[in-house]
């Protein structure tokens, strides 16, 4: 399925060239790719694809067909493809642990085709291997979803009262884990979207309403995953002294202006880019200990445009994912 320009529907095509893995790369065949919100900023345009035609997707699973020279990872196994696809590793940012503010990084479905498709090619160094204990379906959404929502959930520190703004496919993974963790988890959606807070409700949280009204205590920590500016200030003033709003999408509307005083008493406002391969091993290793339960809903991957309109209008709970074989993703 590939992005011609930003605005336009995806194009199924049977006519891609399919790409021999050179030095350092694999070749996977695609079980199944979750469908991302930033997919759909990449689609829409809020977020520049740096080249076009583009084939989408960051959350990937697979098997691995063939292995260039000096690749790591052997033919047959069974990886998972996430949206870090290169860092240069010279950088003062590689140097120094933070490969996710790579200078010169490169993503999975922005800046090199991604897992919308039946086959996908991919550093070897930045794909992951999967447990048994996680079929394709459930894993992909682990893969940035899950991702991006433990390294904001590390961004809160030790916060015992969480708040999750938006409550789609990385508050549903992130509010396990903080459960597991002994958090309270408060869930915050649209005043009328009744279904995500009943589904919050029973993934663990004790508390779910309306993200601009008053929360009903004081957190220690908001993370806000939708990408709606207002929801920033809002957040701010549920804070407690002292606790951080953790902003977790690649793409944001604006903020709008508020009072110093919302932001006084050591408040702060910090923002979540990318991930590291460490985040990538410590939430695959956490995962089956909590253990985390993806909720998924499938889609063919011939109708990727119905999964990222479906997403745009808010009618998925949990993660959307494409079904690229299905034979292979109802693999246990």
């Amino acid at each position: 399925m590939v992005l011609d320009a930003p605005g336009r529907p995806l194009r199924a095509t049977a006519d891609a060239a399919e790409r021999e893995p050179g030095p350092g790369e694999v070749q996977v065949a695609v079980h199944a790719c979750a469908v991302c919100r930033t997919d759909l900023h990449i689609v829409d345009g809020e977020l520049a694809a740096p080249r076009l035609p583009l084939i989408p997707g960051h959350q990937v699973v697979g098997t691995v067909l063939a292995a260039g020279e000096g690749a790591e990872v052997d033919p047959g196994a069974r990886v998972g493809i996430p949206w870090l696809g290169w860092t240069d590793g010279t950088c003062p940012y590689c140097r120094t642990g933070r490969e996710n503010l790579c200078e010169r990084a490169r993503f999975t479905g922005l800046d090199v085709d991604g897992g919308y498709a039946e086959r996908a090619v991919a550093d070897a160094r930045f794909c992951f291997p999967l447990l048994d204990g996680y079929g394709d379906l459930a894993a992909a959404p682990l893969l940035c979803a899950g991702l991006i929502g433990h390294r904001a959930l590390r961004m809160t520190g030790d916060a015992e009262r969480l708040g999750l703004y938006g409550f789609g496919a990385s508050a549903h993974i992130v509010a396990q884990v903080a459960r597991h963790q002994g958090r309270r988890v408060f869930a915050f959606t649209r005043a009328d979207d009744t279904a995500s807070q009943a589904f919050a409700r029973e993934i663990g949280a004790e508390w779910a309403g309306d993200a601009m009204a008053p929360a009903p205590e004081a957190l220690d920590a908001a993370i806000v995953f939708a990408p709606v500016g207002a929801l920033v200030p809002a957040a701010l003033r549920a804070l407690a002294p002292g606790g951080v709003v953790v902003c977790a999408g690649i793409h944001m509307s604006d903020i709008p202006s508020f009072p110093y005083a919302d932001l006084w008493h050591e408040r702060a406002i910090r923002s979540v880019a990318n991930l590291t391969r460490d985040d990538a091993r410590e939430l695959l290793a956490l995962a089956p200990r909590v253990p985390v339960r993806t909720r998924v809903t499938t889609y063919a991957l011939e109708d990727a445009n119905d999964a990222l309109g479906d997403l745009r209008a808010g009618r998925i709970e949990g993660a959307a994912v494409l079904v690229v074989d299905e034979h292979a993703a109802s693999l246990p």
